[in-house]
């Protein structure tokens, strides 16, 4: 019998192949440690300083940063080496492209990719749990990742805040006229509240009121609806899974919430029975596939894929669920939310937003 170690032995060997793939796995590498250097720059303001200034010297950025400049001029040296910053070796200065900014910088004209790299020490953080769940097949809860609230609200500001009035609420024709006009709204899965509070500014004469499984974050939310003086706006620690309001709201949101819940398709059905007879339930997801092949060019795969396997998987698996993971799939999402007994069910991408799928679904 051929043992495993002679028959790999006797396989081909393509060395040039291997010096490729082994190039490819050092770039791979290289950029994870660009990409926790953008996470600092990001987090430390140092990228928006950057961005107000002319070429200058580590120690003029540290100043203006209020930051150390030995640990600035070594930062520095990593986002040179990554191409991020130019650097001039006569004047020892250091410049941020206009260019550059543009995706890097707390309001870019192109988005801010910077929030995204945040992911990638969260992910190195939470590496032993990830190494527990693969050897146990359990699941962890939201006290297990730290700043990940912080990052998701983040996430929100830019791809819904931003954009609710000019793109979000005009998915659904006369939701406008209605909010302005009063009406109840309950969003699932609501974070620290940054879309809610943002609605319920928007639209005073209207009721919301935001759902969370995660105490962390509805008292965020809550404090910050204070702060704004906010009376229209609640934030409540509530299980979704015992969801049991019939006909409340006339419109029901969720953002980026459902994959990770223990019971999706039973979620769904409980916000489906929590609308009013004439009700629009709009949710946003992540608009992958659920079939891997069709997701090999799609934007940041890999990245929602490590996310899903370090936190919504394990998430929905720590709360007895089955844990469908990020990439889920359109195809799941619309299914399910046919089977709940939606009537009308439409698919909507944005061109600001493409990693996400938005649904819009009428009750009648």
């Amino acid at each position: 019998m051929t043992s495993q170690t002679e028959a790999v032995s006797n396989t081909t060997f393509d060395n040039q192949e291997a010096e490729a793939f082994l190039n490819r796995t050092s770039d791979i590498i290289n950029a994870g440690a660009q990409a926790v250097m953008i996470s600092i720059g990001h987090r430390s303001g140092l990228f928006d300083v950057m961005a107000t200034l002319s070429p200058q010297s580590s120690q003029h950025i540290a100043d203006v940063a209020t930051l150390n400049e030995r640990y600035v001029r070594e930062w520095l040296a990593v986002v040179v080496t990554a191409g991020i910053v130019l650097y001039d070796a006569d004047h020892k200065t250091y410049h941020l492209p206009a260019a550059h900014a543009a995706c890097l910088t707390r309001n870019a004209a192109l988005g801010n990719m910077a929030l995204f790299a945040q992911y990638i020490p969260l992910l190195g953080a939470v590496q032993d749990h990830t190494l527990r769940c693969l050897e146990s097949g359990g699941g962890t809860d939201y006290g297990d990742y730290p700043c990940f609230h912080q990052i998701m609200a983040e996430d929100s500001e830019q791809s819904v805040v931003n954009s609710l009035s000019s793109a979000i609420v005009p998915l659904m024709p006369g939701m406008d006229e209605k909010l302005h006009a009063g009406i109840d709204v309950m969003d699932a899965g609501c974070g620290s509240g940054r879309a809610l509070i943002a609605m319920a500014e928007r639209y005073p004469r209207s009721q919301f009121t935001g759902y969370d499984l995660c105490e962390e974050a509805v008292t965020e939310a809550t404090r910050k609806a204070h702060v704004q003086s906010l009376k229209n706006v609640s934030f409540v620690v509530k299980d979704l899974s015992n969801l049991k309001e019939q006909s409340q709201y006339d419109l029901i949101t969720s953002f980026d919430a459902i994959h990770d819940q223990r019971d999706p398709q039973d979620l769904i059905k409980r916000i489906h029975c929590a609308l009013k007879p004439a009700g629009v339930y709009l949710m946003q997801d992540i608009g992958g596939s659920a079939h891997l092949e069709n997701n090999l060019d799609f934007p940041m795969a890999s990245l929602l894929y490590a996310i899903s396997c370090a936190h919504c998987t394990p998430i929905s698996i720590g709360q007895g669920g089955e844990g469908l993971g990020t990439m889920w799939g359109w195809e799941t999402a619309q299914a399910m939310l046919n089977h709940a007994g939606f009537i009308s069910v439409e698919c909507h991408t944005l061109p600001h937003d493409p990693t996400n799928v938005w649904f819009v679904s009428s009750k009648a």
